[in-house]
């Protein structure tokens, strides 16, 4: 590779949503794209554009032959060179209640959210190392502020902002750094989903479970929609990572859409009790628990 070459970045997840906004803004802005999918089919859609800047890439995320196949690729195209970003954006959401959520899709939530991350920067970091290239995380305002029936969800997203910060203390003595990108609500397909997933779940809940959280689960569904109605384009994160990747003095957290920025700063000021207050009331929780107190 030439020094004339455009520098190169991997992002995962870049089927659809922010993934592939952000591997179709950055091959814009000059880069070379390692757009990682897992399907074949979605690697074809990708190679079908006719993009020289985006290389379509297979990886599983939580597999680890597949990871250490898709770092092998990634190193002979860079023929010595160094890797300039690697952009952790895989990611499922799943929003049941605690109390309901079945132990084995928490532990595959944790697994793609948060300890997936950590398995593909680990294979990625030798390349990353060469060219003092940055690692952005693609995390979530819930990974500051936590709110009722997304649990899961929450959980793995505050892993991944330790990890984040863990990850950019350690690789400082290289001049590398990590950054956290921490949108709210975006217009994504995971909104459409975690919709049709989760009112899976109140349908197959047991009565037991409906009486418990069957009201207030629908409220939170509801306060959801309304969200997605409001979402601000998958572009606004893609400039944000950009920034993260090219920026002189990157921050280290980048906070996408005025929701996140409010829920955010209300975390930051307020005691838990008031924040909890809050969360539950904007999502129609609070009148759930009065009628329930009558």
């Amino acid at each position: 590779m030439t020094a004339e070459e455009p520098r190169t970045v991997v992002v995962t997840g870049a089927s659809t949503g922010i993934g592939a906004a952000c591997a179709e803004y950055l091959g814009e802005k000059g880069f070379r794209v390692f757009a990682t999918v897992r399907k074949q089919s979605d690697a074809e859609a990708i190679a079908a554009r006719g993009r020289s800047s985006l290389k379509p890439l297979l990886l599983d995320v939580t597999d680890a032959e597949s990871i250490a196949k898709a770092a092998q690729t990634v190193e002979a195209a860079l023929d010595g060179a160094g890797l300039a970003g690697l952009v952790n954006n895989a990611g499922v959401s799943i929003d049941v209640p605690i109390e309901c959520v079945e132990i084995d899709a928490l532990r595959y939530q944790i697994e793609v959210n948060a300890i997936a991350p950590v398995a593909v920067t680990q294979a990625f970091l030798p390349l990353l190392r060469r060219a003092h290239g940055r690692v952005v995380n693609v995390s979530s305002v819930n990974g500051r502020v936590a709110s009722p029936f997304s649990g899961p969800y929450c959980m793995a997203k505050f892993a991944l902002e330790a990890f984040t910060d863990c990850l950019r203390q350690e690789l400082a003595d290289w001049g590398m750094h990590v950054a956290s990108v921490e949108p709210g609500a975006i217009k994504t397909p995971m909104w459409d989903k975690g919709r049709t997933d989760q009112r899976d779940w109140a349908d197959r809940a047991s009565k037991e479970q409906r009486d418990l959280y069957g009201e207030g689960y629908q409220a939170f569904r509801k306060f959801h929609d309304q969200n997605a109605a409001g979402a601000v384009p998958c572009d606004a994160v893609s400039k944000a990572i950009f920034h993260a990747l090219t920026a002189k003095t990157p921050r280290t957290r980048y906070l996408v859409g005025t929701d996140a920025r409010v829920y955010a700063r209300l975390a930051q000021i307020c005691p838990d009790r008031v924040t909890d207050w809050v969360v539950r009331k904007v999502m129609g929780l609070g009148s759930v628990r009065s009628s329930r107190r009558g």
